[in-house]
């Protein structure tokens, strides 16, 4: 059952006449064309000054754990698109946060600043901001005007 294939049965003579097409083949190539060209040969770019970009600058939460010390976990909550059905949905993540003066209670809302790694789960720094959601307080309004009031007059 030994089967012989008729490209097998063709004289060798005839394969030396075919020659590889490139020389990178079986490591043949000179090593001056495997280098990078110089940068001499081609003029530099030109940088300008421009501020380099820095994605996910920065990030609001709610503060819902304040219990470790110079650590508190912040809670993101961001509306993005339900992959089916395309209606906004809330999700939620869990930061931890650096909070050097232990300044930060739970309910507090704080902006979460990219810095550089502090422990293996806290690279930002909470930094207090105003809460959203709260009434203004009321100017002073003096209780008496100096007029006499309806149900006074009689």
């Amino acid at each position: 059952m030994f089967l012989t294939s008729p490209l097998l049965q063709l004289p060798v003579s005839q394969f030396k006449s075919l020659t590889l097409s490139t020389p990178f083949l079986h490591g043949s190539s000179p090593t001056s064309l495997l280098h990078k060209p110089s940068s001499l040969s081609s003029p530099s770019p030109v940088h300008t000054l421009r501020p380099p970009i820095r994605a996910m600058k920065s990030l609001q939460g709610r503060v819902v754990c304040a219990t470790n010390d110079k650590t508190v976990a912040v809670e993101v909550v961001r509306l993005a698109p339900h992959p089916k059905y395309k209606r906004r949905v809330r999700k939620k993540k869990k930061f931890q946060a650096h909070d050097p003066e232990n300044q930060f209670k739970v309910g507090d809302y704080v902006q979460l600043e990219k810095s550089r790694p502090i422990s293996k789960t806290k690279t930002f720094i909470a930094v207090p901001v105003t809460a959203r959601n709260v009434p203004k307080p009321k100017e002073f309004v003096p209780a008496d005007l100096g007029l006499p009031l309806e149900s006074e007059q009689t």
